[in-house]
């Protein structure tokens, strides 16, 4: 049998990188996606150079992998970036457009480009990588969850119109995972002087979290599990954090989860470094 097409964003490093080479050695002929492109470290799948803010360079890109395989089997949408701890006040409206240019849009134009193909095949898988933050709030970090929120929001919407071409959507949510993610985030860059000391504190807590959290394979083997299901669910929690955070978020009542975010956040003490 020939192997199936696969195309994953952001696959220089961290989930992406995971996930490309877990999907190549699980049978898939995988085209891993990043702004620059070819890297020089030795990988089993190909790089090719694709910025999802492009509309052009996706078109380009897709183009090359159209003319060598004739299809696209699955597309993983993982390219994106963070914004490091702070108000939400704390980020100007152009830094707040500018991650969701990334973080959403950049996933609509992939998806906008490649379900074409997948509806003319008449079958395909589409694969967002969200994040636990895309069910839970997330104080201090209120842009970057609003991005998370808004692919739940798209993902599930798109499975229900697309179901009967044959086509699945899916979102993975991991929780904290153990990447260089967090060091390549932006600050914010509206920053006031009364969340400084709320700020630092709650970086140090994200900077331990992330310490400790999965490593990228946990969500990797969460993306072949939804890509090769036969009934595909619409929503993967990937790593224990992140499966009973989604537990709690559907079936605990909400001030017992309002209290426990509270808690772990340390937010109350936040509040009065805040002021």
């Amino acid at each position: 049998m020939k192997s199936k097409i696969a195309i994953v964003t952001g696959a220089s490093s961290g989930i992406g990188a995971a996930t490309a080479e877990l999907l190549a050695t699980s049978g898939y002929k995988v085209y891993g996606t990043s702004r620059k492109g070819a890297q020089a470290a030795q990988r089993s799948y190909k790089m090719i150079a694709l910025d999802v803010n492009s509309e052009a360079s996706i078109d380009t890109a897709l183009k090359e992998v159209i003319q060598f395989e004739g299809r696209i089997d699955l597309l993983v949408n993982n390219a994106g970036f963070g914004i490091a701890p702070g108000g939400a006040e704390e980020s100007s409206i152009e830094q707040t457009k500018m991650l969701f240019e990334t973080n959403f849009f950049g996933m609509v134009r992939m998806t906008r480009a490649v379900v074409p193909w997948m509806r003319k095949q008449g079958e395909g898988r589409i694969i967002n990588i969200g994040s636990i933050l895309g069910l839970i709030p997330a104080p201090y970090m209120a842009t970057y969850a609003a991005t998370k929120h808004a692919v739940e929001g798209f993902s599930e919407s798109l499975d229900h119109e697309l179901r009967t071409r044959g086509i699945r959507v899916s979102v993975v949510e991991p929780g904290y995972t153990n990447t260089q993610f967090e060091a390549n985030t932006q600050e914010v860059d509206a920053k006031l002087d009364e969340y400084t000391m709320a700020r630092k504190a709650l970086a140090k807590i994200i900077k331990v979290a992330v310490a400790k959290g999965d490593e990228p394979k946990v969500v990797a083997d969460v993306v072949l599990k939804a890509a090769n299901a036969k009934n595909p669910k619409r929503r993967y929690a990937a790593g224990k954090l992140a499966c009973r955070l989604s537990f709690l978020r559907r079936f605990a009542p909400a001030a017992l989860v309002d209290m426990g975010i509270r808690k772990e956040m340390k937010l109350d003490s936040l509040h009065k470094l805040a002021n």
